[in-house]
């Protein structure tokens, strides 16, 4: 395949994946959960994706041990998936991770992303970066999110729960309510 069909074959791939989804954020499925005073719905969250900026403090350790720490980060909010959060690498402890080499995706929204590892287990991704966003992503450069699953992670103190899934990293918190992407029977939606 020659250059211009790979990459018209990935435009194509990247119009079907953002026409694919069905919900986005205009209006709450009967399925979501109502919430109550000072929540918010993922249902509510737009596709695409849109960034909010950050200046409660966020906090990530492993095993105890502090490796960000910062008031700057950004989130991005997506329908039916809890914040996933990005953080500025000059408010984070490089010496702490390894970039995994041969491990990318691609987000129809982002671009592609690559992954990080601790040093002391660099086979397990545990935080992903876009090295080179999207136009409307560009504010995502030199910063890098987390997953829960893998690390400790705060919000103004509070511990964040991880999203239930190996590939979505958001970040649950009590203001947030679902059914969030990745539970158990949730598919496609």
């Amino acid at each position: 395949m020659g250059l211009n069909e790979k990459r018209k074959s990935e435009l194509n791939w990247l119009q079907k994946a953002r026409k694919s989804w069905g919900n986005t954020g205009t209006k709450r499925p009967p399925f979501a959960i109502e919430p109550k005073k000072g929540q918010r719905s993922v249902w509510d969250f737009p596709r695409p994706p849109i960034i909010e900026r950050m200046s409660k403090p966020i906090v990530v350790k492993y095993e105890g041990k502090k490796i960000t720490d910062s008031h700057n980060s950004l989130a991005v909010l997506e329908t039916a998936s809890p914040p996933t959060y990005y953080i500025p690498e000059c408010d984070i402890d490089m010496s702490a991770f390894v970039r995994i080499p041969v491990k990318t995706s691609m987000c129809e929204w982002k671009g592609k992303a690559i992954y990080w590892a601790l040093k002391t287990k660099p086979d397990r991704p545990v935080a992903w970066s876009y090295t080179k966003p999207f136009p409307e992503f560009t504010a995502l450069e030199n910063h890098i999110a987390f997953y829960p699953q893998h690390l400790e992670c705060y919000i103004d103190g509070e511990r964040a729960v991880a999203q239930d899934s190996e590939f979505y990293a958001g970040w649950i918190t009590p203001d947030l309510v679902g059914p969030f992407k990745g539970e158990m029977g949730t598919g496609h939606w």
